[in-house]
């Protein structure tokens, strides 16, 4: 058996250790651990109920990790990936106005097409469609995205009488434990401790517990029986409607393109990238059925490669305790918004350094990713964010005279983005 293993990861060939490969898959669980609870945070505002989300968290990492590490045989993460529940939560439900049975099922079709796409020639294609520049708007953009909730979440900022956005008070136990949350985090990472965000996390519920902010409720049975009544509940409705197709299309291009980016940028070898990202597809299809927001390949993953990860054994023992965390779901729940509040904070901040990537000495590349940017929080709405930008990339590639150098795909989505507007008009 253990020859068998041996052979099956490769673990000569990739100069490693089963040692080397299970702390690597410790450092990048207790990296990236936070996504339990700040994911089901997420999916909450969605009407998903916390403990549900928790589990649904922990079984689609498990499962995606499985699935990188046996078929993929990558040390790569899978979990639900921030951005994406944003888009889930936000923008799905809330502006598309689609219930979350019926966003899951979004979540399951968009991961079928993505599967599709990975299992045939049109990754290729694909990935010469979209300009580097917009990739990083998008980036960029669901960075301040994140970054306006979590200041939302923590009481940091709030509406009024006078204006969508103003400062909340200062004075505020929310807002004070939110804030000392915050710069712990700041200062553990300056200090480069690993599981800076799990330390923020304990420690800012340990300062709100104090304060009484935390509401004890339930226990693992009630979290388990509530589970059930989100685990597989995709539905037809709304199929009929548009914001329903509109809402496919655009989660399909998120995690097809930010996968495609991610995977890129991480693999240790790159003939490792066909395997993970049919990995990736089937993942983000499974999340659908489980009952939470695509996953991706999170950029924790770097942590466990950067300790050593070489194979699919790193993948594998992080998604072993992602299932062993279930264990301390009557604690998790109990983790109180302004303790999540700072990472979304912090993860939005670090999303921001993608805007080196955008070329500023060239308007008919910089204004489109620009538009992206500042349309996705401010619409408050991902999908439409993407829209500007993808529609005014062509345009101005023209009025330069270098509409011949825009791919024919991204013209391809560019109509349809502005399909989608003008069919709303219509509506």
């Amino acid at each position: 058996m253990r020859k068998r293993l041996w052979e099956r990861f490769a673990l000569h060939k990739h100069q490693t250790t089963w040692k080397q490969e299970i702390l690597a898959g410790l450092t990048s669980f207790f990296t990236v651990a936070y996504i339990i609870v700040i994911n089901a945070a997420i999916l909450a505002d969605a009407g998903i109920p916390m403990q549900a989300g928790i589990i649904a968290t922990a079984l689609t990492a498990f499962v995606g990790c499985m699935l990188m590490g046996w078929w993929a045989n990558a040390p790569i993460v899978l979990v639900p990936g921030m951005g994406v529940n944003a888009f889930f939560s936000y923008t799905v439900v809330q502006s598309m106005h689609l219930t979350w049975q019926e966003a899951l099922t979004v979540v399951f079709l968009s991961g079928l097409l993505f599967t599709v796409v990975s299992f045939s020639p049109l990754v290729d294609w694909l990935s010469q469609a979209v300009p580097s520049s917009l990739n990083a708007g998008i980036s960029v953009g669901i960075g301040l995205f994140l970054t306006l909730i979590g200041l939302q979440k923590g009481g940091i900022v709030t509406a009024n009488d006078y204006s969508m956005i103003a400062m909340g008070s200062l004075a505020e136990p929310r807002v004070i434990v939110t804030l000392i949350t915050l710069l712990l985090i700041v200062i553990l990472m300056i200090r480069g401790v690993r599981g800076n965000f799990l330390i923020g996390i304990l420690s800012g519920s340990a300062l709100a517990a104090g304060w009484g902010l935390i509401e004890r409720s339930g226990g693992t049975e009630v979290a388990l029986q509530t589970y059930w009544k989100v685990a597989g509940s995709l539905t037809t409705e709304g199929w009929d409607r548009l914001p329903f197709w509109i809402a496919t299309f655009s989660l399909t291009l998120i995690i097809v393109f930010e996968n495609m980016g991610l995977l890129h940028s991480m693999l240790p070898r790159k003939e490792q990238f066909g395997r993970s990202f049919q990995a990736n597809a089937v993942s983000a299809m499974t999340a659908g059925l489980l009952g939470t927001s695509s996953t991706v390949s999170t950029v924790e993953s770097a942590a466990g490669i950067a300790a050593g990860g070489r194979t699919g054994i790193t993948a594998i023992t992080a998604g072993v305790l992602f299932l062993v965390s279930l264990l301390f779901l009557p604690w998790m729940k109990l983790i109180p918004p302004s303790a999540v509040a700072p990472v979304l904070i912090v993860l939005g901040g670090l999303m921001l350094g993608n805007v080196r990537r955008i070329p500023w000495d060239d308007m008919s590349e910089w204004f489109p990713a620009y538009l992206i940017v500042a349309a996705i929080p401010l619409t408050y709405s991902i999908a439409d964010g993407m829209a500007f930008g993808f529609i005014a990339y062509p345009v101005l590639k023209a009025a330069k005279g270098q509409a011949k150098s825009v791919p024919i795909p991204l013209y391809l989505i560019a109509g349809l983005f502005l399909l989608s507007f003008l069919l709303r008009i219509w509506e």
